[in-house]
Order: C-alpha cells, then sequence, then structure tokens
C-alpha cells in the first residue's frame, strides 16, 4: 500500500522507519495508517532542517525550535530500543534534538525512564513546542495515550513553558535528580 498524504495538521510529521519493531506494536506504523505521519524509508527523504528527535543528541529541544517544527516539520527514527546503537544518527539529515526526559506510558516501557514510543516521542515534542491539540491527537490513537500525559503533565508544562534550553534544562532537574538519568544509549 502506498503512503498517503498526512491530514493538514500545524506540524507535518515524518516517521523513518527502520522496521526493526513488532508490527502489531509499531505505534509508528499507526501514526502512518492514519495520516497521521509521513513513513520515509530513506532517510535523504527527510527535510533537510526538519527536527529530528534523537535521543544520543547533545541539543535538548526547546521551545525556540518551534519556528523549524512549523516550517521543516518534525521527525522520529521508528527503530528497536535494543537495536539503537546500530543507528547511523550522523547520517540522517536534520536538526538533532533530544527530548527531555520524560515517563514512558506504553505497555512495553511503562514508567520507564526516557524510553518513549515513537508516538509518544513526537506527542511530546509538539507538546514542548506548543502544539497541544496536535498531540493530544496522536495520544488519542491508544488507549494508553491518556496515560503518558497524566504521568508526565507536570513536567510536560513546565517543558512547554521555557523558551531556551537552559530553561528546560533547570525544569528537567527540578523533575528528574541527576541521580535518575538513564545512561547515554
Amino acid at each position: 500500500m502506498a503512503a498517503t498524504a498526512p491530514l493538514d495538521l500545524p506540524v507535518r510529521l515524518y516517521v523513518y522507519m527502520l522496521g526493526q519493531d513488532d508490527p502489531s506494536k509499531c505505534t509508528a506504523g499507526k501514526l502512518c495508517r492514519f495520516r497521521l505521519a509521513s513513513r520515509v524509508l530513506r532517510a535523504r527523504r527527510l527535510p533537510k532542517k526538519v527536527l529530528l528527535l534523537n535521543p544520543r543528541a547533545e541539543a535538548v529541544l526547546a521551545g525556540v525550535d518551534r519556528v523549524y517544527a512549523e516550517r521543516w516539520g518534525l521527525a522520529a527514527v521508528d527503530c528497536s530500543w535494543e537495536r539503537i546503537g546500530e543507528v547511523a544518527w550522523s547520517r540522517i539529515p536534520g536538526l538533532h534534538r533530544r527530548l527531555p526526559l520524560l515517563l514512558a506510558a506504553n505497555p512495553v516501557s511503562y514508567g520507564r525512564l526516557a524510553r518513549l514510543s515513537s508516538l509518544e516521542a513526537l506527542a511530546a515534542a509538539l507538546y514542548i513546542l506548543g502544539f497541544k491539540a496536535q498531540a493530544e491527537k496522536l495520544l488519542h490513537l491508544y488507549k494508553w495515550g491518556g496515560s503518558f500525559l497524566t504521568l508526565n503533565r507536570e513536567p510536560l508544562e513546565a517543558y512547554s513553558k521555557a523558551e531556551t534550553p537552559s530553561e528546560i534544562l533547570r525544569a528537567e532537574r527540578e523533575f528528574f535528580p541527576v541521580s535518575c538519568f538513564p545512561p547515554k544509549v
């Protein structure tokens, strides 16, 4: 089945699919089937200045990135957390940003710090950048989507009010002490 263009939403979403996950549990695949994101099979097909969610990035996503999301879109790499070390991040175009720390609500990684599904990552980024209605629309695809907002309501609100990376980092440390930080993946 050919990929169809996403519905008209404020921020265009992309998912670079590496095909490492169980298709029945793939949140990114569902986003694409519901035309909420565009499926990308080759990295070079991503817009050059897309905001790419990369858990290994040095730069943290902040309100100042909103202009890039509006103009170029937001992308996630759909891969298995077990094989994330195999991803050639440097070969993927875009402005690489990591999300500030949040708790997963998906059934596979529930309650684990920073082990978000592609859907949770994109929804969190949208929420932080001020596109809360679009974030909630994504999360409504799953019964557990509301749990993601419940688990992370306070940090998400704080992150969404922070404009600069330093403000995000300050808020991140308020909610998650340094001892909570997961090791670099």
